[in-house]
């Protein structure tokens, strides 16, 4: 299967930002996307979820108020808005899609991992380091 395209991830210091980009034309539908995260020695946790029309999001405790998720479906991309990063936020970043919501144009799945995210991305390496 044609994977998603995570990019933007590089080496910044704290307090600086960051955008990611998740490119999904490969797919003809929308689907509601989250981004999530993986630091090293750490399980994979949800970062921020969105529904395919874009009205609805949902944010982790840890990144409410610093990151902001958006998308633009005319040009099938959805973003990821880092401000203000934080050491803690070192990880690789991943865009995956929720199969299941093809016809929930409202829809915001739990932003955590699960089986109905079942298209992923490679990844995107982001370091917040002095």
């Amino acid at each position: 299967q044609t994977p998603l395209v995570e990019s933007g991830g590089a080496l910044v210091q704290p307090g600086e930002s960051l955008t990611l980009s998740c490119k999904t034309s490969a797919y003809t539908q929308d689907f509601a996307i989250g981004w999530f995260r993986q630091a090293s020695g750490k399980g994979r946790e949800g970062v921020s979820c969105i529904s395919l029309d874009g009205l609805n999001t949902k944010y982790a405790d840890s990144v409410k108020g610093r990151f902001t998720i958006s998308r633009d479906n005319s040009k099938k991309m959805v973003y990821l808005q880092m401000n203000d990063l934080k050491p803690e936020d070192t990880a690789v970043y991943y865009c995956a899609l929720d199969h299941t919501t093809a016809a929930w144009s409202h829809f915001v799945p739990q932003c955590r991992p699960s089986a109905d995210f079942a298209a992923w991305g490679h990844g995107t390496q982001v370091t917040v380091s002095s």
